[in-house]
């Protein structure tokens, strides 16, 4: 019995745990400071983001914290299509785009922010992986036991060789 979930990522959600609260109130203050300094447009993309990054987040940490606790799969592919697709390139847009009139210590806490999903992508893969490749390998072994029990002993007539009437 191996143990399959990863320590390092662990670890990362964990601390990630504690750094997204603080982030989210640093990037919700910069934003009521900036709100009025913003276009329309950006006014409504920013309000958007931070509904659709706090409710992911939620979700997305719990997923983690389960697959790689309980090693289970789906919840582990769940966690990583999560941090891959809305969350890592959300927070890029937020750290690049220099229409949104970015702090300095915002800039900063969404440098960390998207450190912690680039390492947990690739951590999360690498779990994945291992995961997957020794859950599958362990199926195999159980259904060749299984075939093994199902087998007719020597000895015994098999319906191939006939019992001769």
């Amino acid at each position: 019995c191996e143990i399959l979930s990863s320590l390092p990522l662990q670890m990362s959600l964990y601390f990630n745990v504690y750094f997204f609260p603080f982030w989210w109130l640093v990037t919700v203050a910069v934003l009521y400071l900036k709100y009025s300094a913003l276009s329309d447009y950006y006014k409504f993309i920013l309000v958007t983001i931070m509904i659709l990054v706090s409710l992911t987040e939620l979700i997305r940490l719990y997923l983690g914290y389960v697959g790689n606790l309980l090693e289970k799969v789906p919840e582990l592919a769940g966690f990583w299509l999560l941090t891959l697709l809305p969350q890592l390139p959300v927070i890029l847009f937020l750290l690049f785009n220099e229409g949104l009139k970015i702090h300095s210590l915002e800039r900063a806490l969404h440098i960390i922010f998207a450190a912690f999903l680039s390492f947990q992508v690739v951590a999360a893969f690498f779990t994945l992986r291992r995961m997957v490749n020794t859950l599958a390998s362990r199926f195999r072994l159980t259904e060749f036991h299984r075939l093994e029990e199902q087998r007719p002993g020597p000895g015994v007539p098999s319906l191939a060789t006939g019992s001769g009437s």
